[in-house]
């Protein structure tokens, strides 16, 4: 009877969370490119009639959004563990989740991406209505490399992410340590070497890469662990803020799945990083020393011997790599110079914080 009563308490409190999903079509009006397919052919690529987005907006919006993009070789889509199933867990975090149902290439490289980026464009136009901040985009193996390559290749604000998350992403097209499927699927058999480095992701990062919580298995048998490996540190060369979590078991494709023994910890790191994230305000121009030194300038003033140690553990915490004169930013500074101010050095003077480029 106990054991019946916590299942009927897990149900009802995931029904309390759960949200009636809203699809759109992608391009109602007909896509910009084709990948040339008109029906299901046998043993072929799925076929994707009219690519959607499934969104599941959250009750109570944190003004974070993900657009998932599941999995599968591109040439099958592992909608559930790699998609759907999500969509609780991050609207009980006030997260709108959404899933996007792409087209394979089929010899069309440019159709994965341009309806990714078409997905991230939608979301944005919605953000009034389900009172979105921040986009981001997540994807899992093949749909990690399509999330990836959204973060690499966006051409304005409105299709760049505002961070990534991937699942034992595919990054490279190298095929040296590629999943050749994938490559194969995305690229065809004998592509240039041109084209195999424009979607080796690892080396399109920029300072402008937004943010990524990157996870793999060190066991992959299906894509090499040092795809997250070399795309984190290429992140990392250009000062992107990345998250890098490896665990030693696990293999390929777990998602979602309960039988991945380390999804407790994966959960937990991701939480407690999209807490991290929707707290600070992503901004447009790479300037971290100058932030570091404008921050430190104003801290002197407040007290001519202000610890330096409290400004490196200040910017440790916000991890800022990219600013704009905003609001937000701003009062989330102060907010935090006042607490370490009066924890390790008291301040009477209120803080007050603005910059100008």
């Amino acid at each position: 009877m106990k054991k019946l009563f916590l299942m009927s308490l897990v149900f009802f409190s995931t029904m309390l969370t759960a949200q009636k999903p809203v699809e759109i079509k992608l391009w109602p009006n007909g896509a910009p490119n084709t990948n040339n397919m008109t029906q299901q052919v046998e043993n072929g690529p799925l076929y994707v009639a009219e690519p959607t987005l499934t969104v599941y907006p959250a009750k109570e919006g944190n003004g974070m959004a993900i657009v998932a993009c599941p999995g599968g070789g591109y040439t099958h889509l592992a909608m559930n563990h790699e998609g759907h199933d999500l969509a609780n867990w991050f609207n009980s975090q006030g997260i709108t989740y959404a899933v996007l149902t792409y087209r394979m290439p089929n010899g069309n490289n440019e159709v994965p991406l341009s309806d990714a980026q078409q997905a991230l464009r939608i979301m944005r136009q919605h953000a009034a209505e389900w009172n979105l901040q921040q986009v981001g985009i997540m994807g899992s193996s093949a749909g990690g490399h399509l999330a990836s390559t959204a973060a690499t290749h966006f051409t304005d604000a409105e299709t760049r992410p505002d961070f990534q998350i991937l699942f034992y992403p595919v990054i490279t097209m190298d095929p040296t340590y590629t999943h050749m499927g994938s490559h194969d699927n995305l690229l065809g058999k004998n592509p240039s070497k041109e084209l195999e480095q424009k979607y080796s992701n690892e080396l399109q990062v920029t300072p402008q890469t937004p943010p990524a919580f990157i996870m793999h298995s060190s066991d992959d048998g299906a894509v090499p662990v040092a795809n997250s490996v070399n795309y984190y540190m290429a992140l990392v060369k250009n000062k992107v803020s990345a998250s890098l979590h490896t665990y030693p078991i696990g293999g390929h494709g777990w998602g979602f799945r309960d039988s991945f023994i380390y999804k407790r910890q994966w959960t937990g790191e991701l939480e407690k990083w999209l807490r991290e994230m929707s707290s600070i305000p992503e901004t447009d121009a790479p300037i971290k020393q100058a932030l570091a030194h404008g921050l430190l300038l104003h801290l002197k003033n407040i007290h001519p011997v202000f610890p330096e140690s409290l400004v490196m553990l200040l910017l440790s915490v916000l991890d800022v790599k990219t600013y704009r004169d905003d609001a937000r930013l701003n009062q989330w500074i102060s907010n935090r110079v006042q607490e370490l101010g009066d924890r390790y050095y008291p301040v009477n003077k209120h803080v007050k914080i603005r910059y100008t480029l």
